[in-house]
């Protein structure tokens, strides 16, 4: 991946460059224990340029992008807004933390992008109804106070048929996606939490001092997440599922690969999708339709 500085118009770019890793290197230190830090370091200034995955996603359901109002609720350092704005998009980056809406307009001057950017909770969006096509929230549900709200207020500032794209953390994930430990969500929690301690991977001598531990977090079983979002208003899809019902399902592991060309002819891929998703996977992408 290119991570050369980009060029803009009127300032000097080492300038922008040192302002930008500067607001973002203390809100690295707590991953400090990874062993590809320096090469996770340089996707976290340069998120922009990493979201293809994400991009396809919403391609997948709003069609193209350029010229529909998006709003990215808990954008964090601006990775996804400033990549969708590129597109065209009319987004909208809403985000809690004070430190990094500084850091978004920012990483969108490195392209001569000046996005609108809000501070706010999910659970109280400080827009009108029916003003986006699309809401999404990549990484956020696990760390709001009231996931319902989120829900609800959603449903609220969509348009109708509008989408909200999301992840959801799930709570029996092999391998937890905050601090890289497995079998941590199978434990009672006191015991993964003395785990993380013992294991040097927790946040309390980082800028996230403050943030939640595992406990306070919120993962859901599928099924459960499924039964919040239709009482929102919602209707329910996966869209890793749906993928592999097209047939558009990519791995870059061998024995999955190997596994599902095995299954398909038998019609036991997409069960042995859901198994999965019960058991193993991380996290669910899902995105709730408002009809």
């Amino acid at each position: 991946m290119d991570t050369t500085p980009p060029t803009v118009e009127g300032r000097l770019d080492g300038d922008l460059e040192a302002e930008i890793a500067a607001r973002i290197e203390p809100w690295l230190q707590h991953m400090y224990w990874r062993s590809d830090f320096e090469a996770w370091r340089q996707r976290r200034l340069y998120q922009e340029r990493y979201q293809g995955e994400k991009l396809s996603s919403v391609r997948a359901c709003l069609g193209p992008p350029a010229g529909r109002p998006v709003l990215d609720v808990g954008a964090g350092m601006g990775g996804f807004a400033v990549a969708l704005a590129r597109e065209g998009a009319r987004v909208t980056a809403l985000e809690f933390n004070p430190a990094y809406g500084p850091i978004i307009r920012l990483r969108g001057r490195r392209y001569g992008l000046e996005l609108p950017v809000a501070r706010g909770a999910g659970e109280r969006l400080p827009f009108p109804p029916a003003q986006f096509d699309l809401v999404c929230a990549w990484d956020v549900l696990e760390h709001v106070q009231e996931p319902q709200a989120v829900l609800q207020e959603a449903w609220r500032v969509l348009r109708p048929e509008g989408a909200f794209l999301l992840t959801v953390i799930n709570r029996w994930a092999f391998r937890d996606p905050h601090y890289h430990l497995p079998f941590l969500n199978w434990l009672p929690r006191p015991w993964a939490e003395a785990w993380i301690r013992r294991a040097r991977r927790g946040k309390q001598d980082s800028a996230f001092a403050d943030r939640q531990d595992l406990s306070d977090m919120h993962y859901f079983r599928f099924g459960r997440f499924a039964q919040m979002a239709e009482a929102a208003g919602f209707r329910v899809e996966d869209l890793q599922e749906r993928r592999l019902r097209q047939g558009s399902l990519s791995s870059r592991r061998p024995v999955r690969r190997a596994l599902r060309r095995i299954l398909r002819p038998l019609g036991l891929e997409v069960p042995a999708y859901r198994l999965a998703r019960s058991l193993v996977l991380s996290f669910y992408e899902v995105v709730l339709w408002k009809s």
